[in-house]
């Protein structure tokens, strides 16, 4: 299939080098041919961008039409100024685009503490024409800072199309969606279903991986329906979840340093709320993700983690451990057993699998998290500098 194929009917796209970083695009926009149905779930991390409460209030009435991405400087912590410079990108764009501001999604990614160089930007708005593309490419590579890849994804829906795109790599625990992420879709939606469609696919996607523990202050994920086809909303529903799902997924392969993904299955909790928590627990810390970067089945960073759980509900002497289909602990001790064909298994996937049975209820929960390499922490030691 070809690639414009799979782009929804009634979006354009665009991606350029405006100056906030020294080569690499940095400036990317989605524009829609009319207003569209739309939605979005941003951060709950309190020190948010200036873009963040913009956002906020121009999604209030579920209309959006356009997307703005600025990417290299996060716009965080920069108050007043920070605030009137995303209003001043916003301005340029509703004269530009002949649309109104307030159908603008504004997002900021990078740095936090500079101040956008707003003077370049609306240098360059003013002296150059936004050639609109009917490809995601340059958008995609525009929205990206530590990524190491474009990542994105696109299905059918019966008439209808999905297209999602996603960027995120370091500073990532989603505590609602995760750094910025755009699906698009041509499919007929409500104004009234489609924040809980977008919530229900983001709670089951990105609210359920982690790479560092670190809630971004510029998370958003948004959704614009353009409208032109009929489509069944459980489909439609199943096809959004996936979407999430993968790009999620993409996410955690795509992290900062990474070498191993890890699938932590909670089951058999009192909750699923407990058992997410749980999961949690395990893959945010740090002795279990350098465990695993080193090929090390050490089962007791595991228990350390539940342990720690707050809230969690459980019988030490019922809790089994398991690699892969290797049990690791149950009946309060350990198999020694299957030690070294853990650390094999291990040393031999990109993909782990842990499971942990509680036997406490009847509930489970899937997160998924990663390792922590050396190559984390050069990356994130001299990222200012």
């Amino acid at each position: 299939m070809e690639e414009y194929e799979k782009i929804p009917k009634g979006f354009k796209f665009y991606g350029t080098h405006v100056g906030i970083k020294k080569r690499k695009k940095d400036f990317g926009l989605i524009v829609a041919d009319e207003l569209c149905h739309g939605a979005a779930v941003f951060t709950k991390n309190t020190f948010c961008g200036e873009c963040i409460p913009i956002g906020k209030e121009h999604v209030k009435n579920a209309e959006l039409q356009a997307v703005v991405v600025t990417s290299g400087i996060a716009n965080v912590a920069t108050g007043k100024i920070g605030r009137e410079n995303e209003y001043k990108i916003l301005e340029q764009l509703s004269s530009k685009l002949q649309i109104k501001k307030e159908t603008i999604l504004p997002s900021s990614t990078g740095l936090i503490g500079p101040q956008l160089p707003i003077e370049l930007i609306e240098d360059f708005l003013e002296n150059n024409s936004l050639a609109l593309e009917s490809t995601y490419e340059n958008f995609a590579q525009a929205i990206l800072t530590t990524d190491q890849r474009i990542k994105v994804r696109s299905i059918k829906v019966n008439d209808g199309t999905i297209l999602g795109i996603v960027k995120g790599s370091g500073m990532i625990e989603p505590n609602m969606a995760t750094m910025l992420a755009y699906i698009l879709t041509d499919a007929k939606i409500s104004k009234e279903a489609i924040y809980p469609m977008l919530k229900t696919a983001v709670d089951q996607s990105f609210n359920t991986i982690s790479i560092d523990t670190d809630t971004s202050t510029s998370d958003t994920v948004a959704f614009l329906a353009s409208g032109h086809y009929e489509v069944e909303k459980t489909d439609l529903q199943a096809g959004l979840n996936q979407i999430c799902k993968e790009l999620a997924l993409d996410v955690v392969k795509d992290a900062e340093g990474a070498s191993k993904t890890m699938f932590v299955t909670v089951k058999n909790a009192e909750s699923q709320e407990q058992a997410k928590k749980a999961g949690k627990s395990i893959i945010n810390s740090p002795l279990v993700k350098t465990a695993l970067f080193g090929n090390d089945p050490n089962w007791g960073r595991i228990a350390m983690a539940l342990g720690k759980t707050e809230g969690l509900i459980f019988d030490q002497n019922k809790v089994e451990i398991y690699y892969g289909k290797y049990p690791i602990f149950s009946n309060n001790n350990e198999e020694k057993q299957n030690v070294s064909q853990i650390a094999a298994y291990i040393e031999q996937n990109e993909d782990i699998y842990l499971t942990v049975d509680l036997h406490q209820g009847s509930e489970s929960f899937e997160v998924i998290g990663c390792d922590l390499s050396y190559e984390y922490v050069k990356i994130n030691s001299d990222y200012s500098t």
